[in-house]
């Protein structure tokens, strides 16, 4: 027999096959008034369920309009919400990770009944797979995100991805130049065309996509500052140049003088380029960067690395990537004898501790060979 409940309380009966059913009217996320079920094996678990579901109602969260499986939502996610409001290299990252991994996994599980347990065991089985755990990080960090996206859209009241641990990724054994290495490369690629770029690189820790994408209109030579703006990006087969992220990055940045004489030289070089090219020289959209090919034109982020690492195995330096390598420049600022208010600001720390601890491990190493190096190359004209 049905057990009486208060009025708006929703009601409760025995089905056939012996379990409860609960019912009671809510808003879906379509803003429509419709009447929802819960189920329980017991009386108590219906009634429970039932009460769980209202409060959800008086708490203003709507239920979901649909039933969406994690495969419909990936999709919706990816086409009409990544696709629209991101960057398209951040959409093609998500777009592989989902394609790849997710959907083969997940596509069929209802989103709304989607486990933490289900998210482990899909991880783990990723892992039998031989996937990398840097695969596999960001497999985890695409999920969360689209979770994420579902509880703001009122679809999920909670990310059941957080909850499980992401994967360890190991950072492995290199590490970056210390400064002797550093000015011992940039001594033996003085003479290069790209010579600037790479103590842009090595001192300031700028990425090679910042560097690529430097204007000459975003360096004050007199007031020895710049400030990045631009990014190099291949997007859809073709190099382009896209605003940088965060207005953090855009930050105006001192210009020691080391960099500021290696700009001066590449801008004389790149005059002397132009008139070799002659009608062959061009720039894409118009854009006047600092490091171009030699008839113009934005140089590939690959191509740049690949060219330093040739660079790297001609010099006899231990050899690193560029990535790795742009993370000496705290070393190299202590060498240049920065001011350490400066170098916060070009190292972006929070506060100056940071950097003093930097700057006392590197000034007393007494790397007597480093240092006269650099006094080289701060006083030896262009070469080669």
């Amino acid at each position: 027999m049905t057990k009486r409940r208060p009025n708006g309380g929703g009601t409760i009966t025995k089905r056939k096959d012996g379990r409860y059913q609960g019912a009671a009217y809510v808003t879906n996320t379509d803003g429509h008034r419709v009447r929802k079920y819960v189920y329980g094996a017991t009386y108590d678990d219906a009634a429970e369920k039932l009460a769980k579901l209202q409060e959800q109602e008086r708490g203003g969260v709507p239920v979901p309009s649909r039933s969406w499986s994690v495969g419909d939502w990936l999709t919706y996610w990816l086409e009409h919400i990544v696709k629209e409001s991101l960057e398209y290299n951040t959409y093609a990252k998500y777009e592989s990770k989902g394609r790849l991994y997710l959907l083969p996994h997940l596509a069929r599980k209802p989103l709304a009944r989607l486990t933490a347990a289900q998210v482990r065991l899909f991880m783990a089985a990723l892992k039998r797979e031989g996937v990398p755990a840097a695969t596999r990080f960001e497999v985890l960090r695409t999920l969360r995100n689209a979770l994420n996206r579902a509880i703001k859209e009122e679809i999920l009241t909670r990310n059941v991805a957080l909850l499980v641990d992401m994967p360890k990724v190991s950072k492995g054994d290199a590490k970056p130049w210390n400064a002797r290495e550093a000015i011992t490369f940039l001594h033996s690629v003085r003479a290069h065309r790209l010579y600037a770029a790479c103590v842009l690189v090595l001192v300031l820790g700028l990425r090679r996509s910042e560097v690529l994408g430097l204007r000459w209109q975003d360096i004050d030579f007199e007031g020895r500052r710049f400030t990045p703006v631009k990014q190099v990006q291949r997007e859809r087969g073709q190099l382009v140049l896209k605003d940088l992220k965060t207005e953090s990055s855009q930050a105006v940045l001192p210009l020691p003088e080391l960099c500021a004489r290696a700009l001066e030289e590449r801008r004389y070089l790149q005059g002397l380029e132009q008139q070799i090219a002659g009608e062959k020289w061009h720039q894409d959209d118009g854009a006047d960067v600092i490091f171009s090919e030699r008839f113009g034109g934005l140089i590939e982020p690959r191509g740049f690395s690949r060219t330093v690492d040739a660079l790297i195995r001609r010099s006899g330096v231990r050899r690193i990537t560029v990535q790795l390598a742009r993370k000496t420049c705290a070393s190299l600022l202590a060498f240049l004898k920065v001011h350490p208010k400066v170098a916060q600001k070009i190292l972006r720390h929070s506060q100056i501790k940071m950097t003093m601890d930097v700057y006392t491990e590197v000034v007393g190493d007494g790397e007597r060979e480093a240092a006269d190096l650099l006094a080289e190359l701060l006083e030896d004209p262009l070469i080669g």
